[in-house]
């Protein structure tokens, strides 16, 4: 209780700059705790959906099942409903001028590009914040104990007793600034790199969907020769291209 109030008494006594570093440190903390509780929730619930939606998908009997059975507030069946939406409005616009400028591989692959790109984008929501407090955070708490030590030493000097008891303390509570500093900055970094890592996982998964179904939707066969634990190789073998006419 004694050491509590004395850090207490040290961030009183340090002024309004000392009140503002501890203060920048309570709102950058709360803030990478509740991007690392909401996003380490989104990961892991999209990890869950991506296994359950693809193998879904690709266990429907046709293409229009597959759509229906697509939940839409996936990633997966977000890019399965453009894509299809896409070689659809290809196929009925292919003696126009659109056939000339870009055939059907490339413009069903530009639309699933431009969907990933938008689902990674959302993978990263966040993540700036939890670089920016891991990489600020210990700087803020190292200015913090810089000025508790000149704020001491000040203290001190114009007492006159300049005693190694008179010293220690203060310069003691002023080094706690630095530790919460590091405090807030170190979960922040092991939580930005755990999601980095976990949204690389989802983005590949999603190319890999993503492969398939262009494959799919450009020769009007899914490729079966693929080996994926995940998928049934009949199931997959049995969708057609019969609703987009390919």
């Amino acid at each position: 209780m004694q050491s509590q109030f004395d850090f207490m008494n040290f961030i009183s006594q340090g002024g309004p700059v000392t009140m503002m570093v501890a203060l920048s440190l309570v709102i950058m903390s709360v803030a990478s705790w509740y991007l690392m509780i909401l996003k380490g929730y989104q990961a892991m619930r999209l990890n869950r959906s991506y296994a359950a939606d693809d193998l879904a998908f690709w266990d429907a009997p046709s293409l229009e099942a597959a759509l229906r059975q697509a939940n839409v507030a996936s990633p997966i069946g977000r890019l399965a409903e453009q894509a299809i939406e896409a070689a659809e409005h290809h196929q009925q616009h292919a003696s126009k001028r659109l056939g000339d400028a870009c055939n059907k591989d490339e413009f069903v692959a530009r639309v699933m590009r431009r969907v990933i790109g938008q689902e990674n984008a959302k993978l990263e929501t966040g993540l700036t914040i939890l670089a920016s407090v891991g990489s600020v955070a210990p700087f803020v708490g190292l200015f913090g104990t810089v000025w508790g030590i000149y704020h001491a030493l000040v203290s001190i000097s114009i007492s006159g007793q300049a005693t190694l008891d008179k010293v220690a303390g203060p310069v003691g509570e002023a080094l706690i600034m630095t530790a919460l500093g590091l405090a807030v900055a170190i979960p922040a970094v092991l939580a930005y790199n755990a999601l980095v890592r976990s949204n690389r996982t989802l983005s590949a998964q999603l190319e890999s969907f993503a492969h398939d179904l262009h494959i799919l939707l450009t020769t009007g066969a899914a490729m079966t020769s693929i080996s994926k634990p995940r998928r049934s190789g009949s199931a997959k073998a049995s969708l057609h291209l019969q609703e987009v006419g390919a």
